[in-house]
């Protein structure tokens, strides 16, 4: 029986996961995406330049498409809490449900009051009263995004609370100590430098794409798709150099807050000074050592402490039971910051470009760029599982462990859901990117302006896709 209830935990634990990593790439998506459709058009009404309108033309119809998505994915989640997860509800509920409550009456509100303005009232309202819509829909994702990294950051570093010594629930004592927790700022920081990162450059290998379309095609590319490239390259030249400096703030904070967690991210065993950095190995939680270690002296001191003298912890300062599983986190870790640094290589690249005048004229950068369309999305799924599972044994850090916090479910229950759960987000969501892919691959051109969204072709064949349909009605409801 407890055999059934360890594999039942489990694919508890996978089920919530894998909802998860979908859900998270649609409102990462959504946030960089919002704030680029406001800038497009802050420019376009600033400058006149029909060119930024003709790219919010495009760009909406693939904004509608994942903004629905996002809601539909996000859903699911919150009947898990109730069927996999309703001793944790119950328990850390007071806390975390009432901040996810936050999240509805304030982003959800504020983006479905102005969603339908933004999407199709371009001719119906004044210029200023569309862009004031746009920009409340970029707000309320953002407002979104802060509730609920408020909730898991609460999760990662308790603050403000008091345990009911009746039935052991977490009670509220300073909400503002709840929700300016220690890793808040440095997370919600971390994850939107992400979103704006992620969608930087699906945008850059869209233009890339259409660039080398253009060269095959032995045509010039047209404004928009320049104008897309280019702006794409700034944000990924400005913000991959700032999101190193966040992450690094971030990782200083874990340090103090969660050392067990870093301890495991890094593969060190030992706690000690003048401590090497580990580029590569393969932790062995049964030996307490990391097998085939890469070490770099010294520099896993300077960049964890800011010295070369710094104490790193390792994990024999933990319990056995307390550790978390380092084999996972150890590559999702590196796998991100090799990511980062990747990024930041493609945005002094593109620099190189400009200054020769070649950003639009090099087909191997713009095969790169094309490349690193999912590194983003792909970084962003890496930090989260860093975070989520270097959190075990633990829901609630330090206090409420995994396994005390699931329901009483049945192993065959979960097996069926399991499955059922795969094959629907296949061909759900397998169906709705599958669209978004067709529809941008349809070069953006000049006049994009004069066509209506509501009757483009590219929704008219939404249309004919029940999944898009549905995910569009759920959001309006």
């Amino acid at each position: 029986m407890q055999n059934a209830h360890d594999i039942a935990l489990l694919l508890a634990r996978f089920q919530f996961a894998f909802t998860v990593g979908v859900h998270i790439i649609f409102p990462a998506f959504s946030i960089g995406l919002a704030a680029y459709l406001a800038v497009l058009e802050g420019l376009w009404l600033i400058t006149g330049r029909k060119v930024f309108l003709d790219l919010y033309r495009y760009w909406i119809k693939a904004f509608s498409i994942v903004f629905g998505m996002g809601v539909v994915s996000g859903l699911v989640m919150s009947y898990e809490f109730g069927t996999n997860w309703s001793v944790f509800s119950k328990k850390a509920g007071p806390i975390t449900g009432v901040l996810l409550s936050y999240e509805v009456m304030t982003a959800f509100f504020l983006e479905a009051g102005f969603l339908g303005v933004m999407l199709f009232g371009m001719n119906k309202v004044g210029k200023g009263m569309h862009f004031a819509a746009t920009c409340c829909v970029s707000v309320g994702t953002l407002i979104s995004m802060t509730w609920i990294l408020a909730s898991n950051s609460w999760m990662q570093t308790p603050r403000g609370y008091r345990i009911d010594p009746a039935n052991g629930q977490f009670l509220p004592d300073d909400w503002l100590a709840i929700i300016f927790n220690p890793s808040f700022p440095f997370r919600l920081v971390h994850m939107g430098l992400a979103a704006f990162l992620s969608v930087a450059f699906a945008v850059g290998a869209t233009g890339a794409w259409h660039l080398l379309k253009a060269r095959r095609q032995g045509k010039m590319s047209t404004e928009p798709v320049r104008v897309m490239f280019s702006m794409a390259m700034w944000m990924a030249t400005i913000v991959a150099p700032v999101q190193i400096l966040a992450g690094d703030a971030h990782g200083l904070n874990t340090l103090k807050y969660q050392p067990a967690k870093l301890a495991a991210m890094e593969g060190d065993w030992n706690s000690e000074g003048r401590a090497p950095e580990l580029l590569f190995g393969i932790p062995n939680m049964k030996t307490e050592r990391t097998d085939y270690a890469v070490k770099v002296p010294l520099l896993g001191s300077l960049i964890l402490t800011h010295s070369l003298d710094g104490k790193v912890p390792g994990m024999k300062d933990f319990p056995r039971d307390q550790r978390p599983p380092s084999q996972i986190i150890f590559f999702s870790f590196r796998i991100m910051v090799g990511l980062g640094v990747l990024m930041v290589l493609v945005g002094l690249w593109s620099l190189w470009h400009r200054r020769n005048n070649t950003l639009f004229l090099s087909p191997l950068f713009h095969r790169v760029a094309l490349c690193m369309a999912p590194a983003g999305f792909l970084a962003l799924l890496c930090g989260w599982i860093t975070t989520e599972v270097g959190r075990q044994p633990w829901t609630v850090y330090g206090l409420l462990r995994t396994s005390q916090s699931v329901s009483p479910v049945i192993l065959s229950s979960m097996v069926v859901s399991m499955a059922v759960f795969v094959v629907v987000y296949i061909i759900v969501f397998g169906s709705g990117l599958g669209i978004l892919v067709r529809m941008l691959g349809r070069e953006p051109e000049e006049g994009e302006h004069n066509a209506d969204p509501a009757h483009a072709s590219d929704i008219l064949a939404m249309r004919t896709h029940p999944s898009v349909v549905d995910a569009s009605a759920a959001k309006g409801a």
